[in-house]
């Protein structure tokens, strides 16, 4: 048996904090009489290390009830519903009902959005009650009240925070303002926190139904996609892979983190944020193991727990509390007055987004991250501070460079359309969880970044000829 397995089964009498979960109806209890007990899977897709999965398990227990799980797969016709982003998705997904059927746990694939097919699915299955997990994103907050609306009144909707370590509106009440006023917050509440998991284990109670097997190939064959943006090689979806590359994370490239991260020719990140994104892979995981096995790296566990910890769960502060999470108009007042300020200042060059996204600039450095971006879906945290804060100083407005960004964050990174894309594009444009700098023309007193600093970092040359744009 596993370490892990062994502690988990140590852990099974172990507690569910219940601050890690809202009521969003006004009902709290399971509906008598009903058939079964249902987590709606949002944004974490995995079946152990999953707070809102163990809930309702807990929750099918007590009431001596069968347990279902549901996705509900609606393709939005977007330039965003990329071919990368979804058999990343259904891949992992695959691994899920698989997992799932192990534990007599029924897993079903729902074509359509929750508010159309929830509500329907619920009654016919006559379930008592549903648990969901957490995102501060506005569509999946409007999903969540969409189905409040379309439910019965007898039916409780509760939401578990199973992505951060620290549940969202536990961590603040409110909007922070930086790093440095939630740091305090969350260290204090990480021994609370920061806990193993207990096990979900095979459901005791069998459901008369079953679900109706899923033909994944075919699933994928039918959305209406963009397949020119394609699956990367490097990544491969699902919670095994995420823990595979975990483990070399801590043998291979964690002892370089404190020192080399924020060079783009080295291999020193972690690399594990698209299975944090897709809910593969639980942060609290990764925290617990990063600690428990990279003794040996030192400052670098620190250093990156930070990252992993206080920034992440900072993103999800800044969308949760700020509905314009992704306008200039959600950035701070001074960082909106001076972006105005200087709003008709001449720029040196005037890209279209076309041209930004085939890589058609004058800077070599800027080509080759969009490039790497484009060809392998991930692109390194330091170059995407200099990539944003180009894209402010080569388009016509503050507005259209955050647009520009944004477009090209979501539509090709793995870990796109997540907070920490919508806060990284943020903080480089608008000033957001920063200071005020010196003024200059076209930022203001938005932090600076040029290419000679960039030379002073790292490398260039060496990134530049690894990744020198062929015909995008």
């Amino acid at each position: 048996m596993s370490d892990r397995k062994r502690k988990a089964r140590s852990a099974k009498e172990m507690k569910f904090n219940k601050k890690r979960l809202r009521f969003i109806s006004d009902t709290e209890k399971v509906k008598q009489g009903s058939e079964g007990v249902l987590y709606w899977m949002l944004r974490d897709h995995r079946v152990q290390d999953n707070w809102a999965m163990f809930h309702a398990q807990r929750l099918a227990v007590e009431e001596n009830l069968p347990l279902h799980v549901c996705v509900c797969l609606h393709v939005q016709e977007s330039e965003l519903s990329t071919l990368r982003h979804y058999s990343f998705m259904l891949k992992g997904l695959e691994e899920v009902a698989k997992e799932c059927k192990a534990l007599d746990i029924q897993f079903h694939l729902l074509h359509g959005s929750a508010a159309d097919v929830l509500p329907g699915f619920v009654s016919d299955h006559s379930l008592g009650a549903v648990v969901t997990d957490f995102s501060p994103l506005r569509e999946p907050l409007l999903w969540v009240e969409d189905l409040k609306k379309r439910l019965p009144k007898d039916i409780p909707i509760m939401q578990v925070d199973a992505h951060n370590i620290v549940p969202c509106w536990v961590a603040s009440p409110k909007l922070e303002y930086a790093a440095r006023t939630i740091r305090g917050k969350i260290t204090k509440l990480l021994p609370e926190f920061l806990t193993d998991f207990p096990l979900v284990e095979k459901h005791p109670y069998t459901a008369t139904r079953t679900a109706k097997p899923v033909d994944w190939d075919k699933t994928l064959t039918s959305l209406q996609l963009d397949r020119a943006v394609g699956e990367t090689e490097w990544a491969k979806p699902g919670t095994k892979a995420g823990m595979a590359m975990l483990e070399s994370f801590i043998d291979v490239r964690l002892k370089q983190f404190d020192t080399q991260r924020n060079d783009p020719n080295a291999p020193a990140l972690s690399q594990l944020s698209p299975w944090i994104r897709f809910g593969h892979l639980s942060a609290q995981r990764v925290a617990l193991c990063v600690q428990h096995s990279g003794k040996s790296a030192g400052q670098s566990v620190s250093s990156f727990i930070e990252e992993l910890v206080v920034r992440r769960e900072l993103t999800d502060n800044f969308c949760f509390y700020n509905k314009k999470y992704d306008s200039v108009e959600g950035a701070h007042e001074w960082a909106q007055k001076t972006l105005k300020d200087h709003a008709k200042d001449v720029r040196p060059y005037l890209y279209t987004r076309e041209q930004l996204e085939k890589a058609k600039t004058h800077d070599k450095l800027w080509n080759a991250a969009q490039y790497q971006v484009v060809t392998e879906g991930k692109m390194h945290g330091f170059l995407r501070m200099y990539w944003a804060k180009k894209i402010l100083e080569w388009t016509s407005s503050p507005e259209e460079a955050l647009s520009v960004a944004l477009y090209l964050n979501d539509r090709y990174e793995l870990d796109g359309q997540d907070p920490n894309g919508f806060v990284g594009c943020m903080w480089s444009i608008c000033g957001v969880h920063d200071q005020g700098w010196a003024e200059r023309p076209i930022f203001g007193k938005i932090r600076y970044m040029n290419y000679k600093g960039c030379l002073r970092k790292f490398n260039v040359a060496q990134f530049e000829k690894k990744y020198c744009p062929k015909n995008l």
